[in-house]
């Protein structure tokens, strides 16, 4: 039986933080209304896209914080349509070497209209994402206006909250997503006995679902999801909701439960489906969510609040952000919003990096399925693009703020679905190419397909497999860990495997090239198909060269090392065009195309999140990089530009990555509740964002830990406490009058350092104490 108690009191930091030069600093903090980690409106959400949400990994839901009307709209992260299906074309192999040959005679059209024949997967479509539906509070009408409503999402807690006074009652709301006991919490009280009535219902726009109550205090809710393209719907789910009232009564009946006249109720709310792993849908979701409410019934609020808190704090107190605070911290989260590019609200970006940092915990945990395209959070049978994964930029980029912000469980899911992949694209390199290894092209779902889809203009795309093994690169070289690299060696090699069979060497410059291929979603003016795209030729120099580090460290594949080391010398080069700008193509088709300002910026992919491309390394590459960026512009749709400003920090030009990213954060490219707007939603905006500022005040490449490299005027004093550099070591940072004050490391000691300051280079190894600190001189040298 439930023990009710009050929740916990929320409880706010007070950050000592400097003000901003030329602003009015504010006090201290003394309400949550200039608490730092907290967004906050003085209405409720009307639109999703102003709903708060929240969510444990597993399941999440948005809170719209109505008065007579309360929903919350609901999501289990395995609940997809369809089921295990394989897309390989079957005439594809065949139909392999025309396509080669009419594309290195330039015969573009044909080349394409073969590929969507005979290449293109069969569905040409994926499966998507579907939404559980909504849970829905009613409260009686009255006509009496509600005073000093409040609707916020506190981030060091992971809770949204509701707050009004009507008819003289101080109501309260709270919804947080337990991890720990995989339920969502939702308490209603009030402060005067007796107030509390509503009727709770569920609904779902998913076909075949019923809708019942057991034991008179627990909604059920269950269906399956759709067919999609011909391929059979399979999963099945449950949804339960369990009410708990301390006073009134509690009746069900064909509307749902209702309550009257409690004092306090609290809901338990949780969801699973039939789903197991990508070839295993038969688990029992009715016997998974009585157990989940089972065991969470035990427990009191307190303790499950406070179970919530230890799990969820752990990963988001690692890392503080202070950029300054001015008086604009008062204002509601959807004003500064629409007034962050006039100035005067440099807390706006640090809580929009700490937004992004909650979002991953809260989509992406060790167990569960990867952030898709919108996280967790869908409200749709048919979400834009599926909600799915979109491999060829979107999937990478939610994970581009991780390993920086301290958040390497996050990255689990990725690393286990590119596993995943690494099994389904085996089948694919082998039906479709007749290669060894695996393959994945731009977009992949729950069920880890990995032909190439939709169509020639997007779909032929080797290379979205070979990015992902970046990030498990990544996951080495942020850890150290040996177990790590024992763990991702195969698939890495499994990847590279596939490209060694599989590449074309190029009749004009005798270069070894990816054929079929193109630069994700961009044309030339023959079409989208293409050779040896930059991307690609930049994407494969840094899985080969992982690779071969990976199986020297480990001793292994002498022979597979050669290999790679000779075929990674005769990839395509970078090269610079007729305009000086890195050339997207074998051929300076740049200034030709059709749309110069597209949202891909696919061949700058070298300097940023690549290797092959630096500022001190690759001066004259980094230039032309420059150059590209100049003639595509800032503007772009959110993720997009979110990339840019991730590109112009790595350029080492702060200030212009703040201008991108006031034009991120603004009413057009950010949603009043902090979503980005591509638009439609796509989370990947707000991680790529999150990111980009991050590498504005450290970076770790090449064997170096680069303080303050990209740090813009806007931001002249502040700190960072936290964050995680290649290497394997923590870093805070303080810097004042734009010069680095102090810079301290930790990590495991002996381990050799090489840290930059501007032009101020040193070499030293960790001490035994495992901390070190940089202090800087009065030029912040």
């Amino acid at each position: 039986m439930l023990r009710l108690s009050r929740l916990l009191p929320i409880l706010i930091l007070a950050l000592a933080t400097p003000g901003m030069a030329g602003s009015t600093p504010a006090p201290a903090v003394a309400s949550e209304d200039d608490a730092p980690w907290v967004l906050w409106y003085r209405q409720p959400a009307t639109q999703w896209v102003e709903a708060l949400p929240v969510g444990n990994g597993h399941l999440g839901a948005m809170v719209f914080g109505g008065v007579e009307t309360e929903r919350l709209q609901l999501n289990e992260d395995t609940l997809w349509a369809g089921g295990p299906y394989n897309p390989v074309n079957p005439q594809a192999k065949a139909a392999l070497p025309e396509v080669r040959q009419l594309l290195f005679a330039g015969k573009f059209e044909e080349a394409k209209k073969r590929v969507n024949e005979k290449l293109i997967g069969v569905p040409k479509s994926q499966m998507q994402y579907q939404t559980v539906g909504d849970l829905s509070l009613t409260f009686p009408g009255t006509n009496t206006p509600t005073v000093g409503y409040r609707r916020s999402l506190n981030l060091d807690t992971a809770t949204a909250s509701v707050s009004y006074t009507r008819d003289g009652v101080n109501y309260s709301r709270g919804v947080f997503a337990s991890a720990p006991d995989n339920v969502i919490v939702v308490r209603l009280t009030a402060d005067k006995p007796g107030n509390i009535s509503f009727t709770a219902g569920l609904k779902t726009p998913l076909w075949g679902s019923v809708v019942s109550t057991d034991g008179g205090d627990t909604l059920v809710m269950g269906g399956k999801g759709t067919d999609s393209n011909d391929v059979a719907g399979v999963i099945r789910y449950q949804a339960r909701v369990k009410v708990v009232a301390t006073g009134g009564s509690i009746t069900s009946g064909a509307d749902g439960i209702t309550v009257v006249k409690a004092d306090s109720v609290t809901l338990l709310v949780t969801a699973a489906t039939s789903y197991r792993n990508f070839q295993d849908a038969g688990g029992d979701p009715e016997a998974i969510t009585k157990g989940i409410l089972a065991a969470a019934s035990k427990k009191s609020l307190d303790d499950l609040r406070a179970e919530h808190l230890r799990d969820y704090q752990a990963l988001f107190r690692r890392v503080t952000l202070d950029l300054g605070r001015t008086y604009a911290m008062k204002q509601p989260t959807d004003e500064r919003i629409r007034h962050f590019a006039e100035g005067g609200d440099p807390q706006l970006a640090a809580l929009y990096y700490q937004f992004g940092r909650y979002l991953l915990i809260s989509s992406s945990r060790p167990g569960g399925q990867p952030a898709n395209l919108q996280g967790i959070w869908n409200d749709s049978l048919f979400p834009p693009w599926q909600s799915k994964y979109t491999i060829n930029i979107n999937t990478e980029m939610n994970y581009w703020p991780a390993e920086s912000g301290n958040l390497a469980e996050c990255v689990e899911p990725l690393i286990a679905m590119v596993g995943d992949l690494s099994v389904t694209g085996a089948r694919t390199a082998r039906e479709m190419y007749g290669a060894r290894g695996w393959v994945a092209h731009h977009n992949t779902d729950i069920w880890r397909a990995t032909a190439p889809i939709d169509s020639a203009d997007s779909g032929m795309w080797p290379t979205g497999g070979a990015w992902l093994c970046l990030h498990l690169w990544d996951r080495y070289e942020f850890s150290g860990d040996p177990q790590v690299l024992k763990r991702i060696y195969p698939i890495m090699k499994g990847a590279a495997e596939f490209f060694i069979d599989t590449l074309q060497e190029d009749p004009t410059h005798k270069w070894l090239v990816t054929n079929p291929s193109s630069s994700p979603e961009n044309w030339h003016p023959g079409g989208p198909l293409c050779v040896g795209p930059t991307m690609d030729n930049q994407i494969l120099r840094d899985l080969f060269a992982n690779t071969i580090t990976a199986a020297t460290l480990l001793g292994v594949d002498e022979d597979f090392r050669k290999q790679l080391d000779s075929a990674r010398a005769r990839l395509a080069p970078n090269q610079i065009g007729s305009a000086g700008q890195l050339q997207e193509w074998l051929a300076d088709w740049d200034l030709e195309t059709g749309d110069r300002h597209h949202r891909h910026v696919s061949h700058l992919y070298g300097l940023y999140p690549g290797r092959d491309i630096s500022l001190r390394g690759t001066p004259e590459l980094a230039q032309a990089v420059k150059k590209s960026l100049e003639l595509r512009g800032d503007k772009a749709t959110g993720w997009a530009t979110a990339w840019r400003i991730c590109l112009w920090t790595h350029l080492g030009d702060g200030d212009h990555a703040f201008e991108i990213l006031k034009l991120l954060i603004s009413s057009e490219l950010t949603y009043p509740n902090m979503f980005d707007a591509h638009p439609p939603f796509q989370i990947d905006g707000n991680f790529g964002g999150a990111a980009g500022i991050a590498e504005m005040l450290v970076q770790s490449r090449a064997g170096e830990i680069e303080f303050l490299p990209a740090l813009p005027k806007a931001w002249p004093a502040g700190h960072v406490r936290g964050l995680r550099v290649r290497g394997g070591f923590t870093v805070d940072i303080e810097w004042r009058d734009g010069r680095l004050v102090a810079a301290t490391l930790r990590g495991a000691p002996g381990r050799s350092l090489r840290l930059r300051n501007g032009q101020t280079v040193v070499a030293l190894p960790l001490p035994e104490s495992g901390t070190l600190t940089w202090r800087g001189g009065p030029d912040g040298s």
